[in-house]
């Protein structure tokens, strides 16, 4: 039996081994989006008119028209960036400390993942309660330091609220990329530094010239689920703000279970979610560009 020949058995062998997982993945994702795309080209509002009628691109020029999409479009893409940017650092920096040898740390471990491991409608019950005016933590913490005078309305207040509903976010799942930074730091060999510092490099240029390129793919990786669950953020601020005050925290997967769930208009609410689905694998890609050359500076490094 030649290589070719062995080689297109095991290709059919793997496409008849991920054929289960294709097909699952196929009804669970590919129908429910190509059911959004094609209820999009249809304009049904169970509050006005109980039968469909078609009206083309009708939703998407109605779309580009809305002031409370572009609206929510923008404070998703300001809930995303920061609470990404701010969880990567953390998450990189909490991953360089559990990847030391000290006593007790699998314990340490085991307490960083916690707060991934809650509910996240538990944690943001928690933490409205927290920046509550009148009774919150936070509050009660600042005016026995003496920083502040009289009690802040975290969540009356646009900015702050969106700052506070960031802050949660960044303290539930900095463990999660904190996790797979970590076992992309366990995968270095401890070798590539010790030759490094017999050249005499600092730990820093460790760092820059190992650490980095070699943790590449896993940066990227954990960058891309954080993107997706940020972009598509819903219980987090649904529980604390409800996407107030005055829309300032609305993200875009809330405005869509307002259009459906609220006001019925399935065909508008469709045409949001195409959108929505779009924007997301236009993310996928750019990820996917990046994490292919970061795989080729990381065997280039190794």
């Amino acid at each position: 039996m030649t290589k070719d020949v062995i080689v297109q058995r095991d290709r059919r062998v793997g496409w008849l081994l991920t054929l289960p997982a294709l097909l699952l993945l196929l009804g669970v994702f590919a129908y429910p989006i190509g059911q959004a795309f094609w209820q999009s080209a249809f304009t049904q509002n169970l509050g006005t008119q109980l039968q469909p009628e078609f009206t083309g691109i009708a939703n998407y020029v109605r779309m580009s028209q809305d002031g409370r999409f572009w609206q929510t479009l923008w404070n998703t893409s300001i809930f995303t960036v920061f609470s990404v940017l701010f969880e990567f650092l953390l998450g990189l920096g909490v991953a360089l400390v559990l990847n030391q040898a000290f006593r007790g740390r699998g314990a340490v471990r085991t307490i960083a993942i916690l707060p991934w491991a809650l509910p996240t409608a538990l944690i943001a019950l928690a933490w409205a309660w927290i920046f509550n005016d009148q009774y919150g933590v936070v509050n009660d913490i600042l005016l026995r330091l003496g920083i502040i005078d009289s009690g802040i309305n975290w969540l009356g207040n646009p900015t702050l609220a969106m700052a506070a509903v960031i802050f949660a976010d960044v303290w539930k799942t900095t463990p999660f990329i904190s996790i797979l930074l970590l076992a992309g730091l366990q995968s270095i060999s401890e070798d590539l530094y010790e030759a490094h510092r017999i050249d005499g490099a600092t730990p820093w240029q460790s760092f820059q010239q190992i650490t980095l390129p070699l943790l590449m793919p896993q940066i990227v990786i954990a960058l891309l689920f954080r993107f997706a669950q940020a972009f598509g953020i819903f219980d987090l601020i649904q529980v604390m703000t409800g996407g107030g005050p005055g829309g300032a925290t609305e993200t875009v997967s809330l405005y869509i279970y307002s259009t459906v769930m609220r006001y019925l208009d399935f065909g508008y609410g469709a045409a949001l979610v195409v959108v929505t689905f779009l924007l997301l694998v236009l993310a996928v890609a750019i990820a996917a560009f990046f994490l292919n050359r970061s795989r080729s500076n990381a065997s280039g490094v190794s």
